[in-house]
């Protein structure tokens, strides 16, 4: 029996490979790169992709696009707090607030709240609104001590709620907030919101004196008057001296750091005339020099627009009262005859000695023109302790 034998051109001949279900190699291949296509879609599909990566981005930039996501919220509060605290006017705050959605949420943490600066918190009488209202009382819960003294000034003052108003100057106060103690002492000197039985003279020295500690110019100022001219507290001229001379240092340094260039300005001539340069206060005139007059705080800042664009009640004014006739005070009467005249022309009135002195050095020096105070009074009465001493007398060295 003949046996058939294989020849070495068939031995040598490729045969197809047969799988299971009976593919060639090349469809097997597909099918592979097919399924790890749809698995990566499936991935894709399951993973939210970021606004900016296009379409066929690789991995490694999904994951770089979501470093802030990852980010933890006590470090993002951290960051808003430190904004909060360096901003110059509300728009810094909103605008960051405003840049995404985890910025709005955390925006309102109270750790941020709570270091608001003054600044930021400077809200305007002509954008006065329940938002802004609601604003600065958040704030004030939070405990920021600037909130507490602009909302309770504003209240006391504006919209003449007198014992919401004091409650949150006092909360301000306790927090040793120099601003707060100076207003409260002002009110204690002049019995504001009650009679004039309800003046407490050394409860306002005492006040003004903390407030005077923590480095408060217009409290510095205030101190020294009332030691000069023995109001409420032991007469000591030299004593009062040192204090006015402290508050023109302190309002000198506040100047130089907060506007160097106006040593620029050729002041020389001017002094030497005996006038000023625009927006300058001759304060430290006797020294030879002339500073910018000083900025007022965002809430005497309220009060002045308040009034001016709203005007003063024609029932208020029908009854007497009358507003501070320093610029940059904006404080008005809640009883008249509340505040202090000038002694010389009876014509403008200050709440305080250290607003007297600052307008009197501002302009009104050269206003003054003396005149009979009880013509001035409706009555032909004189008008008592409502006059105040001249400064040019008492406090002509400021």
């Amino acid at each position: 029996m003949r046996r058939r034998t294989r020849s070495a051109s068939q031995c040598l001949r490729a045969r197809p490979r047969i799988d299971g279900g009976g593919a060639p190699r090349e469809e097997r291949k597909r099918k592979r790169r097919g399924g790890r296509a749809t698995e990566r879609g499936a991935e894709s599909c399951g993973r939210k992709r970021p606004r900016g990566a296009p379409a066929g981005a690789p991995a490694e930039v999904e994951d770089r696009a979501d470093y802030f996501d990852g980010l933890p919220d006590d470090l993002v509060v951290s960051v808003l707090s430190k904004l909060s605290s360096s901003a110059r006017r509300p728009l810094d705050l909103i605008s960051a607030m405003l840049t995404c959605k985890r910025f709005h949420g955390l925006g309102h943490h109270p750790l941020v709240l709570s270091k608001v600066s003054a600044g930021c918190l400077g809200v305007r009488a002509n954008t006065w609104s329940d938002s802004s209202h609601r604003f600065l009382k958040r704030c004030a819960d939070c405990g920021n001590l600037e909130a507490s003294y602009m909302l309770g000034m504003i209240r006391f003052y504006a919209l003449e709620n007198r014992g919401s108003g004091a409650s949150l100057m006092a909360r301000a106060a306790i927090g040793s907030n120099p601003a707060a103690l100076y207003s409260l002492s002002v009110i204690q000197f002049n019995g504001s919101g009650g009679s004039k039985t309800d003046k407490d003279l050394r409860a306002g020295v005492a006040l003004c004196a903390r407030a005077a500690f923590l480095g408060h110019v217009d409290a510095l100022r205030e101190l020294g008057h009332c030691l000069q001219d023995g109001y409420g507290v032991r007469r000591n001229v030299a004593e009062g001296r040192r204090f006015l001379v402290q508050a023109n240092a302190r309002e000198l340094a506040a100047a130089m750091t907060s506007w160097p260039a106006w040593q620029k300005q050729p002041r020389q001539a001017a002094a030497a005339a005996g006038a000023t340069s625009p927006g300058c206060c001759p304060l430290l005139s006797d020294y030879g020099w002339n500073v910018p007059a000083p900025a007022p705080h965002p809430a005497n800042r309220f009060l002045v627009e308040w009034f001016r664009e709203r005007g003063w009640p024609a029932a208020a004014a029908a009854e007497g009262l009358r507003l501070c006739s320093y610029s940059g005070c904006g404080r008005p009467e809640t009883r008249r005859h509340e505040f202090r005249r000038c002694s010389v022309c009876g014509v403008v009135n200050y709440c305080s000695r250290a607003c007297q002195a600052l307008d009197w050095k501002l302009s009104h020096k050269s206003e003054c023109v003396p005149t009979d105070l009880q013509a001035l009074d409706g009555d032909g009465a004189p008008a008592g302790d409502d006059v105040a001493p001249a400064v040019d007398g008492a406090a002509g060295t400021d």
